[in-house]
């Protein structure tokens, strides 16, 4: 697949970072949906990893890998964002709720619960868990896809001139983004702690908070549909 690229050390370098593109794919895998082929996502990851060689330049300051890893991880990202074979209603649903909790949270002034959330909608909670759930399914929401959203938004300014307003954007989204987080409600932002930075699953992160594993993801869930509505500002659904 790769050997017809000669140009400049090119076969070369792709090797040496080949281990990267292994690295990230299995980083990604335990937080995307169990029909996702980690396989899929180094194909897609080495394709990221030409066009980092292809289009890296050193005078932008940033450094090949820094560069390469942006570059693998969102090709990686879209591969699945392509291959996502979710029901529109689910995305609808999904977008209904983030819509939802930033409706109430700005009426109100302070976090929309579940059943606040419920009752906005006009259904049970029960329907409202059942939401989750399948928003949970196919597990495209992801603090990776906010981050990834966000370098959407900011045009991959990576790869082109960057100005200083550029990269204070840049660095304005990260900091809504953390600080977003900060914001969650202390059992959302726990479970988001335990799932994306110690990388416990949802059976291990259910036995620390002795609920189970399916209410683990719904709650996972709702945190990650609530980041989505409080930076509704910078993103795109």
């Amino acid at each position: 697949m790769y050997t017809s690229v000669q140009a400049g050390g090119t076969d070369e370098r792709v090797m040496q970072h080949a281990p990267l593109v292994k690295r990230i794919a299995y980083h990604l895998l335990g937080r995307l949906p169990d029909s996702v082929q980690v396989d899929d996502l180094i194909q897609a990851g080495m394709l990221g990893l030409l066009e980092a060689i292809k289009n890296y330049d050193a005078s932008q300051g940033a450094s090949f890998d820094t560069y390469a890893g942006i570059r693998i991880r969102g090709s990686m990202l879209d591969e699945v964002r392509r291959s996502d074979w979710t029901p529109r209603s689910v995305h609808k649903k999904s977008r209904m709720v983030s819509e939802a909790i930033r409706t109430i949270e700005n009426k109100t002034g302070r976090e929309a619960r579940d059943v606040d959330v419920a009752k906005y909608l006009g259904i049970a909670i029960d329907e409202y868990n059942h939401i989750l759930q399948d928003s949970s399914s196919c597990r495209v929401f992801s603090v990776e896809e906010l981050a990834q959203d966000g370098d959407h938004y900011m045009d991959e300014t990576l790869s082109h001139e960057e100005g200083p307003v550029d990269g204070l954007s840049r660095e304005g989204f990260q900091q809504a983004l953390a600080n977003a987080i900060m914001g969650l409600p202390e059992r959302e932002r726990l479970v988001i702690s335990l799932y994306y930075d110690e990388e416990f699953n949802l059976r291990e992160i259910g036995e620390v908070l002795n609920i189970s594993e399916s209410r683990v993801s719904q709650i996972c869930t709702q945190a990650v549909l609530r980041l989505r509505s409080r930076l509704s500002d910078w993103i795109n659904d």
